[in-house]
This record gives structure tokens, C-alpha cells and sequence, in this order.
């Protein structure tokens, strides 16, 4: 094998527990989320518990400082203002102009940091229109600028309207902007399908989101399985893939995938979150991987923080460890 893409991919019984376990406890936590109890506590005190260890702040000032010590470190960067569902039209206005001073900033500062957004912070909810309208403003200012917008996805309920928004601002010649296509709904790879001609730049993730399991796959296996034979076709049939995930078992597989096929680093991009796996992170760097921490901020934290909780149950003990401290 090939020493430059030796990643550790033997599990420690404590991870083949967590692995067993995580299904329920990340149900568990993400129908949390809602209750108004547990919404109050980790509100009030979770940024002071550990939240810090996954959002960069709740100002753009304080993000740049961990997105400038993190290109010091040799990686790429995106960046989010946190917050999704705004309902009104003066709020999505408020949070466009956010990120037009957002993208000046990195422009000023010069960071090595594009932007990735939810289309449900853009308005969404008001109607496609607008959400069309503010992303496609942002994407045009970002062009101005050398920059790049990603469109994140969200619940499977919004992946239509989230790509007829992103296929309408390729088709009106906007090249700087991209979206994401999750590995456990069962219409992705038909979706990849519709995106080819467009020669997309995508994203893949397994999904963060409950879905019933009509919708996705229940079985962490067979997202898994699903990611593999996702990240394998984007490899061969699009220009650029960013293949987003902590699963160094997958993140092997791909990047022997891509060697035999001849396909040089350039052609894609390993992206993790800010605060989690952080030593494999530096370890893919040091080997030569391209790879980009995800680093959002923002006062509206409290969603992405409970969903990077549900993902595994050792984000839960590093809060407790805190409380108990």
C-alpha cells in the first residue's frame, strides 16, 4: 500500500461501541432539540461547556482570528454565519448584507476562506424567488471578490428547491458556486444524475438531519455504502469534489479510488469541521491532503451545536467533562 495514504482505519473497542451505539443516541439527541427545556439550558450555557470547541465565535472578528491561525497551519477554510428558517423578509436582508461584510473582510484580510450558506437564512421559507434573489446576489459580489459560495443542504424537504436555485444561477453562467448532495437520502444519486451537464462542484456529506426511512437510509452501513459509491462517481464524473466526512475507513477507500483512476489531488478535497477530529485533520495536511475546516460563527448557534452533539456520543462527554469541571 501506498505509505502516503496509510490513515489509521482499525477501530478501538471504545469507537466500536460508539459506532453500535450512535444510531439511537444521535435520534436521541436530535429530537432534543426541540424541547424547550433542554433548547433554555444548552442556550444559556453551552458556548461556556464547550460549544467554543465548534464555533469560532459569535462575531465574524472573532472567527477570523481562528480562520487566519488555521491557514497559518495549512488549511483552507469556509465560513458560516450560523442560523437557518428566518421567516421575514427584513431579517433574510439583514443576514445578506452580514455576509456581503463577511466576504469583504476576507477579502481585506486576505483568508484563505470562502462562505457556505443555508438558503432557509436567505429566505427560502418566502419563496424560492427570493432565496434565488439574495444567494444570487451574494454569488455575484463573491465573483467580484475571487470568492466562492457553497449552498449547503438541509432537510430532504428543501433538496428540491435548494437545486432548481443552484442549477438556475449555473445556468445564468455563475461558476463560482457550489452545493451539497447527502449520501443518506435514496433520490441522491438520481440528483447527481440531473447535475452532470452542469459540471458541478459538489459537496459530500452523509447528512446531518432525522429523516424517516422512507426518505433515507436508516443503517449507518448503507450510508456509508452509499457514500463510497457516491464519492466514486463524483471522482471520475466531475471536475471537483469536496468529500466531506470524519470516516477515515471512507476517506481511504477514496483516496486509493482516486489514485488508481488518475486522479491528482487537485480534483478534490477533504473537508472536516472546525473542533472535531482535529489530529487527523493535521495528520492528512502533513501528508499533502487538501483540506478544508469548515468554521462557522454567529450569536444563532444553537441548532448546529446539538447536531454536532448527535453525531457522537464523545461530543456529549466533552460537555459533560466541562460541566463537571
Amino acid at each position: 500500500m501506498n505509505t502516503s495514504v496509510r490513515i489509521q482505519t482499525e477501530l478501538s473497542p471504545a469507537a466500536r461501541v460508539s459506532r453500535a451505539v450512535n444510531p439511537v443516541f444521535r435520534k436521541v439527541i436530535l429530537l432534543a432539540t426541540h424541547n424547550r427545556l433542554v433548547g433554555q439550558v444548552v442556550r444559556r450555557y453551552g458556548m461556556q461547556l464547550g460549544g467554543r470547541r465548534f464555533v469560532a465565535g459569535e462575531t465574524f472578528a472573532e472567527a477570523s482570528i481562528v480562520l487566519r491561525r488555521l491557514n497559518q497551519q495549512g488549511f483552507l477554510t469556509n465560513t458560516t454565519l450560523l442560523g437557518e428558517g428566518v421567516a421575514d423578509a427584513e431579517q433574510a436582508r439583514t443576514v445578506v448584507d452580514a455576509y456581503r461584510d463577511v466576504l469583504d473582510e476576507i477579502h481585506r484580510q486576505q483568508l484563505q476562506t470562502n462562505v457556505a450558506l443555508k438558503l432557509t437564512h436567505l429566505g427560502l421559507d418566502l419563496g424560492e424567488q427570493v432565496a434565488y434573489d439574495n444567494v444570487a446576489e451574494l454569488v455575484r459580489h463573491a465573483a467580484t471578490l475571487g470568492n466562492f459560495i457553497r449552498i449547503d443542504m438541509e432537510e430532504s424537504a428543501r433538496v428540491d428547491a435548494t437545486l432548481r436555485i443552484y442549477r438556475g444561477l449555473r445556468e445564468a453562467g455563475f461558476t463560482n458556486v457550489g452545493t451539497v448532495l447527502q449520501s443518506y437520502l435514496y433520490r441522491t444519486p438520481a440528483d447527481l444524475d440531473a447535475l452532470l451537464p452542469l459540471e458541478p462542484n459538489l459537496r459530500l456529506v452523509k447528512g446531518a438531519y432525522l429523516e424517516p426511512a422512507d426518505v433515507a437510509y436508516p443503517k449507518k452501513a448503507d450510508v456509508d455504502a452509499a457514500y463510497v459509491q457516491l464519492a466514486e462517481r463524483m471522482l471520475l464524473e466531475i471536475p471537483f469534489t469536496a468529500l466531506a466526512t470524519h470516516d477515515e475507513q471512507i476517506l481511504r477507500q477514496a483516496i486509493l479510488f482516486a489514485q488508481r483512476k488518475g486522479k491528482g489531488r487537485e480534483h478534490y478535497q477533504i473537508q472536516m469541521l472546525y473542533g472535531i477530529r482535529s489530529q487527523l485533520q493535521q495528520t492528512l495536511v502533513q501528508r499533502g491532503y487538501p483540506v478544508l475546516v469548515a468554521t462557522p460563527f454567529g450569536p444563532e448557534w444553537y441548532f448546529y451545536l446539538m447536531r454536532r452533539l448527535a453525531e457522537r456520543p464523545a461530543n456529549v462527554l466533552f460537555v459533560f467533562g466541562n460541566l463537571r469541571r
